[in-house]
C-alpha cells in the first residue's frame, strides 16, 4: 500500500547519508564475456556486514531470463531526489534496482526489499517497447529524479549511431514516458548525468555511439578525436540545453560525473579517460560562476600513463609503441 511518509533511507544530503547505518548487502552486476558455454547475466548479492559469518561472500543471486544483455551500471528506482520540492513523490520507496542491458536495451526491475539475499525480477521492459517509446537504445545509467526515473542511453532507437540522451520513466508504473530532452542543442554523444537539483541544472557527459564501444575502441575514431570530450548543461525544468563545456579535442571519453556532496554548491568533478598527446588520464572540475552565471570547467589533476620498459615496447600495440607507455584505464 502506498504511503505519504517518505522512505527513511531518503536523506537531505550525501553527508547525512554517510552518517546513516551501513548497508549490509552490496549488489553487483555480472555478465558473460563470451568464453565457453554462454551464461546468462545476473545480479550477485555480497554480504558487507563485518559482523556476519559470511562477510565478503556472495550470498544471493538473481539470474536474468535472457542471453546477451550485458548488464552494466544499475541504479535505484527511488532516492532522495524524489523529494525535490517542486515535484515531490514522498510515497515511493527505494526497493527496485534497475538492471540495464547495455547491449540488449532490455531493462529489468529487481525487487531487493523484502528478501535482499533472494532478489526477484518484478518487471521487464523489452527492447522493442523501450526503443519505440523512448527514442533511444543501449541504456546505461539510471537515477531517480523529480519527474521520474531518468535513464541515459548511448544510441538512438534506429541503430548503432546517435544521438544518445535521456529517457524518462514513470515513478509509479515504471512505464516509459518518452524522451526527456526538449532541446538537445549540440549534444550528440551521451554517457553519465547528474544534477544540481536545488538550482535546476542537469550535467551530462559523453562517451561514444554503440558502434564505437560495443566491440572495443575504434582506433581510427579515437585518433580523429571522435569520442566524447564535452560536458553539457541543461535546464532541469525546461529540459533545454544551455551550455557545452569544451575540454579540447585531445581529451577523449569524458565519462563519470561526481557533483558536490553539498546540495547548495554548484560544482563537481569528471574523469577523462585519455589524452591523445601523452596517454594520460585527467580529472576536471566544473563550476558555476555565481548563483546565476555560466558554468566553466578546468583540469585539476593529471594521471600519467604507465611507462613501459624499453625491452617490452615491441609487445605493445602499434598505436602505443611511440608513447612507450600504456594508459591507466
Amino acid at each position: 500500500m502506498a504511503t505519504w511518509k517518505p522512505d527513511p533511507t531518503f536523506y537531505p544530503s550525501p553527508g547525512l547519508a554517510a552518517e546513516a547505518p551501513s548497508e549490509k548487502h552490496a549488489f553487483v552486476a555480472t555478465f558473460w564475456r563470451g568464453e565457453g558455454e554462454p551464461n546468462k547475466d545476473a545480479l550477485a548479492v555480497v554480504s558487507v556486514d563485518p559482523d556476519a559469518h559470511d562477510y565478503g561472500e556472495v550470498v544471493g543471486w538473481c539470474e536474468m531470463p535472457n542471453y546477451g544483455d550485458e548488464l552494466h551500471h544499475h541504479g535505484w528506482n527511488a532516492c532522495s531526489s524524489a523529494l525535490c520540492p517542486n515535484n515531490p513523490h514522498p510515497h515511493i520507496e527505494r526497493r527496485y534496482l534497475l538492471m540495464m542491458g547495455l547491449r540488449s536495451s532490455r531493462i529489468h526491475f529487481v525487487d531487493v526489499k523484502d528478501d535482499p539475499r533472494n532478489p526477484r525480477i518484478a518487471k521487464i521492459i523489452e527492447p522493442e517497447e523501450y526503443k519505440a517509446k523512448s527514442g533511444y537504445s543501449r541504456p546505461h545509467t539510471a537515477h531517480c529524479g523529480p519527474e521520474g526515473i531518468y535513464i541515459t542511453n548511448l544510441g538512438s532507437a534506429e541503430g548503432d549511431e546517435g544521438p544518445g540522451g535521456i529517457a524518462l520513466l514513470d515513478h509509479d508504473t515504471f512505464e516509459v514516458k518518452g524522451t526527456w530532452e526538449k532541446d538537445r542543442g549540440p549534444q550528440y554523444l551521451a554517457y553519465d548525468f547528474w544534477w544540481h537539483i536545488n538550482h535546476d541544472r542537469l550535467i551530462a557527459s559523453e562517451w561514444g555511439t554503440p558502434r564505437q564501444i560495443e566491440n572495443g575502441v575504434h582506433v581510427e575514431d579515437l585518433l580523429a578525436g571522435k569520442y566524447g570530450n564535452k560536458v553539457h548543461v541543461f535546464d532541469l525544468v525546461t529540459r533545454k540545453h544551455l551550455q557545452a563545456l569544451e575540454l579540447g579535442p585531445q581529451y577523449q571519453m569524458a565519462l563519470e560525473l561526481r557533483p558536490s556532496h553539498d546540495p547548495d554548491q554548484q560544482y563537481g568533478f569528471i574523469g577523462v579517460v585519455l589524452s591523445l598527446e601523452d596517454l594520460s588520464a585527467s580529472i576536471w572540475c566544473w563550476k558555476r560562476e555565481g548563483q546565476d552565471g555560466d558554468f566553466t570547467i578546468h583540469k585539476v589533476f593529471d594521471i600519467p600513463a604507465e611507462p613501459v620498459a624499453e625491452e617490452d615496447v615491441d609487445r605493445l600495440p602499434d598505436l602505443l609503441k611511440p608513447f612507450k607507455a600504456v594508459p591507466r584505464w
